[in-house]
């Protein structure tokens, strides 16, 4: 009896979700076919490529031919303290990771203004954990970086309809 029960729950919210238009997020869709990516390489580059392929976006090796050129300008770590104990220790950082870039489509004689993309978070922070603490700032900053790499596939998404 229990286990129709939560069956008949499970199947509720499910229908639930699906009916509300719920849907997982897929690959964005880029209305280009292909890209050329220029400039510095970032932390974020590996995974951006490997978002644009997830897309079926063709990565070419130069300019030429290119829909779509994508130049990575640079890219910011910063770690600020966000509060202090009475004692003077730090009790908190903000964290914050910021992507520049610009884009130039293909037929236009100049490239659009540069663009930042910024995450942050924070956290509190102890010493005595320190090693514990170390390990959480680095997730906090691959997070921001995966962040980051989804804002631009969005920006890069949100081009169409500059294009039509």
């Amino acid at each position: 009896m229990r286990s129709i029960t939560h069956f008949c729950f499970i199947s509720l919210i499910v229908v639930g979700l699906t009916a509300c238009g719920f849907h997982l997020r897929g690959p964005s869709d880029i209305p280009f076919e292909s890209i050329f990516i220029s400039g510095n390489t970032l932390i974020i580059s590996k995974d951006l490529k490997k978002s644009l392929k997830a897309s079926d976006i063709k990565l070419l090796p130069s300019a030429e031919g290119a829909e779509l050129q994508l130049e990575l300008i640079g890219e910011e770590n910063e770690k600020r303290i966000l509060s202090l104990a009475g004692t003077g220790t730090v009790n908190e950082y903000e964290l914050f990771y910021r992507v520049h870039y610009r884009t130039k489509l293909l037929g236009q004689a100049t490239w659009s203004q540069v663009n930042t993309i910024e995450s942050r978070r924070d956290y509190t922070f102890n010493n005595a954990n320190l090693l514990a603490k170390n390990t959480e700032e680095l997730k906090l900053n691959q997070g921001m970086e995966k962040d980051v790499t989804i804002g631009v596939m969005r920006r890069l998404s949100a081009l169409k309809g500059r294009t039509q």
